[in-house]
């Protein structure tokens, strides 16, 4: 039976996948059965939402796009409900997550550069409202499994002080995949506690064990809010062998190695899944899957055929991968091509689990379009607004229409770089954006949607017109919150080695 026959039939079988797949020469992933219990009558009324977010995962690291990645969970609910083909994220983790949590632009509250390290002393802004206070405020039971990087020098900045009910997890932005540890020191909490128990444990598995714990612990009167942002599959590039041994027809040995991450990945999606129905929450269940940024080309990850990748504003490091599937969409099975901004995401689930969206913030509430495959509500976005840039160039970038415009430095990673399957080479050409070079960009995304063909000299007019839409925006700028230096007072030797909170 064929790898789409498997597909077909709704499942992934252990005995299916490494007795049908042998004739190809590889080993495929176990994936457990996906489970066909109904939702019960007890059920809430409001849909349950999953929200995951993959890490760094790349346009062209999936099965849906990709052939050549096996990720038959993570296909089956895309293909199963809407593709969102222009969905934007910002260009690296923390930007974005807080668009998530917020709806509110990064450049409005300092969080435009880079990111937030573990030794600044830095967070999200406090005077916001996150996502799943408001949820909590429907009655919703929240939990969040993985990933935080929105700030942890003082308790009130960490998950469970911002509207979740717990947190199994990290603080900053990337970690060991089996240790746990960053710069030697642990990060790793359940709840407030610091967490040594897991060493070991790879972090897929561990975080899917968990949510299963949390489904099958969830009180069924009180709808459910899950936000899973994986550690998947951010650099170091770590995945088990059995993982791994499932891309024996890939060369390329760090490629090899991060496709595995992707099915692990997809793994532990599949068992949340099989949780969900298996408890009777499944058929109430919202899922939005969504990247935070574009791969990391030189850790393996890959955007093909999209321009550049994470830490620049072209379109492989803003123009994610995400769908949604599941309660509420009156259309599915196809493909969104309307526009979606991270900042979006706030509002568009509170209206989706029966709420008011939260006033005087960037987010447009998307839910009736992409539930009926109506038009988006957006025209434009901001891709980053950052002056806090080296060189000293700046970085903007505004979509109107069709059209986008950058000014400055659009970031390290340019190109159009092919996955690194067949070459044992483990260094991608490096084709970096020249700093000294032009200063303006300007693309039609309707028809290039690759950006290969420059019109900012051939459309003057055009490009004045969306630099003063950018500038209207840029008085709205707050400086970039980014100390240069470590705070010692954060220091994890102080801590008993660990990443701790308490001490801005």
């Amino acid at each position: 039976m064929s790898w789409d026959a498997l597909s077909a039939r709704g499942y992934i079988s252990i005995g299916d996948l490494f007795t049908t797949m042998a004739c190809r020469g590889i080993a495929v992933l176990a994936v457990l059965l996906w489970a066909t219990t109904s939702t019960s009558s007890s059920s809430p009324q409001r849909p349950n939402i999953v929200f995951i977010v993959a890490d760094d995962l790349g346009w062209n690291d999936v099965g849906f796009r990709n052939p050549d990645i096996l990720s038959p969970n993570i296909d089956k609910l895309a293909r199963e409900g809407v593709i969102l083909n222009s969905s934007y994220v910002q260009p690296v983790c923390s930007p974005s997550r807080n668009a998530f949590m917020t709806g509110v632009y990064p450049f409005k509250v300092g969080l435009q550069h880079i990111v937030i390290w573990q030794w600044q002393n830095v967070c999200s802004p406090l005077n916001h409202t996150f996502l799943p206070q408001v949820l909590k405020g429907l009655g919703y039971a929240t939990h969040i499994v993985g990933k935080w990087h929105l700030g942890f020098c003082n308790w009130d900045c960490t998950p469970t002080f911002r509207g979740f009910d717990s947190f199994f997890g990290y603080y900053n932005s990337r970690e060991d995949y089996y240790s746990h540890k960053l710069s030697g020191y642990l990060d790793f909490r359940d709840d407030q506690k610091a967490a040594w128990q897991y060493e070991g444990q790879y972090s897929a598995n561990l975080y899917s064990q968990k949510i299963v714990s949390v489904i099958e612990k969830h009180d069924k009167s009180r709808p459910l809010f899950l936000y899973l942002p994986f550690q998947s599959v951010h650099s170091p590039t770590q995945a088990p062998e059995r993982y791994v041994n499932l891309y024996k027809n890939v060369n390329n040995e760090g490629r090899r190695v991060f496709s595995g991450m992707v099915s692990a990945l997809d793994e532990a999606i599949g068992n949340v899944t099989a949780a969900l129905k298996q408890t009777g929450l499944y058929d109430n269940t919202l899922f939005l899957l969504t990247t935070d940024n574009g791969a990391e080309i030189f850790s393996h990850g890959n955007n093909w055929p999209l321009r550049g990748g994470k830490h620049s504003i072209w379109e492989g490091g803003t123009r994610g991968t995400a769908f949604l599937h599941g309660a509420g969409l009156k259309k599915t099975g196809y493909t969104y091509n309307g526009m979606i901004h991270a900042v979006d995401w706030m509002p568009t689930l509170i209206s989706a689990a029966g709420g008011t969206p939260v006033k005087g913030i960037d987010g447009i509430d998307q839910w009736q379009a992409v539930s009926t495959g109506g038009p988006s509500k957006r025209s434009e976005f901001i891709y980053n607004l950052d002056d806090y840039v080296i060189p000293l160039q700046g970085q903007a970038g505004i979509r109107m229409g069709d059209y986008k415009l950058l000014l400055g430095y659009p970031g390290t990673q340019d190109g159009w770089h092919r996955p690194m399957n067949n070459t044992k080479d483990d260094i991608y050409e490096k084709h970096l954006y020249d700093p000294q070079g032009k200063e303006t960009h300007l693309f039609n995304l309707k028809d290039d949607p690759l950006e290969k063909h420059d019109l900012a000299e051939a459309m003057p007019e055009m490009v004045a017109k969306l630099r003063e839409r950018l500038l209207e925006y840029k008085r709205h700028m707050v400086p970039a919150n980014y100390p240069d230096h470590p705070d010692p007072k954060g220091d994890p030797k102080r801590y008993n080695n660990t990443w701790t909170p308490g001490w801005c």
